[in-house]
Formats: structure tokens, sequence, C-alpha cells
């Protein structure tokens, strides 16, 4: 499988570098392992980086980039991946010219039977090409808001880590190419592989949810009503129904599902649970609490719908949240430490 890396103007050079790396890490498990060198004659991935004019570019911290081909010289890629980029003051990438440029060439790839594929804000450039219309795809957290803006008939899915439609990856967070290749390599390689990829980068195969991260709440201050609906949820009745919740805002049912699927690509029952599992996450970064309490304050009478709800939301069921919450924790207190010698 041939790999176009896609070096622009403010790249991150970490992600670009790593991906090159990952994938070679990849070639050397299967190339030194029996159990698999006999599945390949050759190293199953080849990388190259491209840039418009096959020169250097500069990265986000002004160091050159290398860069193998042009555009024009790259061939037909089974994939392109756009990594991670230094943004303006409006979020955006920086070089407005070299971002239409690159669009123009991954679209005409992809119409070609290439797979696209972005890290972190590289969806961006899916989106100028536009390749996220109509397609369910995800950024970083705190992108979100932007990507709705920029593109306003893609449909991103809040907190997701990975999602794919239509040959067409998109990944969130600016170091989640890492997740992203091992993706690639399980979908092409085969899961084993992804596996001793991981271990041997030590890195973990399954991504978190990106709502480990944001703040409680962060999607839904863009739009009044996604407030009004959390603010019903969260301190009136944790425990209403999506018919409730649409008498609670004076409007249907029907009319609910059609604006908040616009807002969130969420139904109304998807969006109270995870406000609910919100709720949730900030009850149980109290070390003192029980869980079978925190449900029942979220509106959960039964503890194992709560549980299911929560890993369907998080990732994680509810002690490993509070696990994962403690372990940061500690690791703030210990930089507070250092900072206060």
């Amino acid at each position: 499988m041939r790999i176009a890396l896609l070096a622009l103007e403010g790249s991150l050079l970490s992600a670009i570098a790593g991906l090159s790396d990952i994938f070679w890490i990849t070639n050397q498990v299967v190339l030194g392992s029996p159990e698999h060198a006999g599945r390949f004659s050759t190293p199953p991935f080849e990388t190259v980086i491209v840039s418009a004019d096959e020169g250097p570019v500069w990265d986000a911290q002004g160091r050159l980039i290398p860069v193998d081909c042009s555009f024009l010289s790259a061939g037909q890629p089974d994939i392109i991946i756009a990594t991670g980029m230094a943004l303006d003051v409006s979020r955006m990438p920086v070089n407005s010219e070299s971002i239409r440029k690159a669009a123009v060439w991954i679209r005409r790839r992809y119409e070609e039977g290439a797979r696209v594929a972005g890290a972190c804000a590289g969806g961006f450039i899916l989106g100028e090409a536009g390749l996220l219309d109509g397609r369910r795809c995800t950024t970083t957290w705190w992108l979100y808001h932007t990507l709705q803006q920029r593109y306003p008939n893609a449909r991103p899915v809040w907190g997701k880590a990975l999602e794919e439609d239509e040959r067409v990856l998109t990944s969130g967070g600016p170091l989640s190419w890492v997740a992203l290749a091992l993706h690639i390599i399980k979908r092409e390689a085969g899961a084993d592989v992804a596996r001793l990829t991981a271990d041997m980068a030590v890195a973990d195969s399954q991504p978190l949810s990106q709502q480990v991260y944001a703040p409680p709440g962060f999607i839904n201050t863009r739009h009044p009503l996604l407030m009004c609906a959390e603010e019903v949820i969260r301190y009136r009745n944790p425990g209403i129904s999506a018919e409730g919740l649409a008498t609670a805002l004076n409007m249907t049912e029907r009319t609910l599902q059609r604006k908040i699927k616009k807002l969130t690509q969420e139904s109304p029952k998807e969006f109270i649970t995870r406000v609910r599992i919100e709720s949730a996450c900030v009850l149980l970064a109290n070390p003192v609490t029980n869980i079978r309490e925190v449900a029942a304050e979220c509106g959960y009478t039964e503890d194992t719908a709560f549980r299911k709800a929560f890993g369907q939301v998080m990732g994680m069921t509810p002690s490993q949240y509070r696990k994962w919450i403690e372990e940061r924790s500690s690791l703030n207190t210990v930089s507070d430490l250092k900072l206060n010698k």
C-alpha cells in the first residue's frame, strides 16, 4: 500500500515523521515475524511525503519538512493523509493558497479511487475538497464548532476518536495520527499486525473517546436550544424522556428530533444520555461518591443501565473513568510540586 503524507506550510513535523515511522515499524514487525512474513512478499506499506512543488516546506515551528515528491509525480496513492497543522486566530490553516492546491489534488485522487484521511485540523483539508459534505466525520473536540460553521454540509460526530465514511477517514486531536495509523494497519494488514505494531510502539490500540478530555457541555454552548435542553436534563429532570424534553422546550417530538439531529448528529435520546453521562463524570471526579448514588442522581433507576450507557458514551466503565481521573490528578500534583520547588 502506497501512502502519501501531505506536507503543507504549518504542518506538524512530528505527525508526518511519526506516521512514516509507525508504518516502517509495521514493515519490520511483518518481515521479522515468521508467522506474518509469508503473507507479504514485500513490505506492506510504503510512505512518501508530498508537497505541491516537491520542495521542502516550513513546519509549525519554522523547521523544514523534507519532501519526497510533488503532487504531480506522486502518482495514484492508495491513501492520502493530511495531518494536524498550525491554525490562525479563526482556527483555520494559515496558508490558504497551499490549502487550495492540496484540496484540488486530494479531490482528484479521491475520485480516482484513493482513500483520504485527516488527523485533527488535517480534516479541514478534506472539507476544502468538499469530501466532508454529507459524510460523518470527526475532529478534535475544540475544533468541533469551527468545523460545523465552516462546512455546514458535513456531519461531524461529537466525541468520536475515529470516523470513516465512504473512503473518508477522520480523527480528532493533534496526536490522533497514532490511532489513525493503527486503524489503517488493522484494515489493510489485519488486527494481529496492528496489535503487534501497537505493542512495539508502546501505543494504545484502542483510542479513548474525546469526551474524556472535553469540558462537560462544551458542544452545547454553540446554540441556545442545546443549552436550554441541557439545563432541563442536568438540573431539573435527569430522568426525562425525549417526549418530556420536547414538552419542556415547547415543541413537538418531531421538531426536537430534527433540530437536535441537525445541531449534534444525535437523536434526542442520545443527547439526553450524553448530558446525563457528562453530569456523571463531574460527580465521579469526587473520589468519595458512590457509583450507584451517581447513577441515581443522573436519572438512572438501574445500576446496570447506567454502566451500559456510560460505556457507550465514554468507552470505559465508571470505575475505569474514576481511575483515569485519579491518575491524571496525581500527574498534576507531581507537576505542581516540581513547579513550586
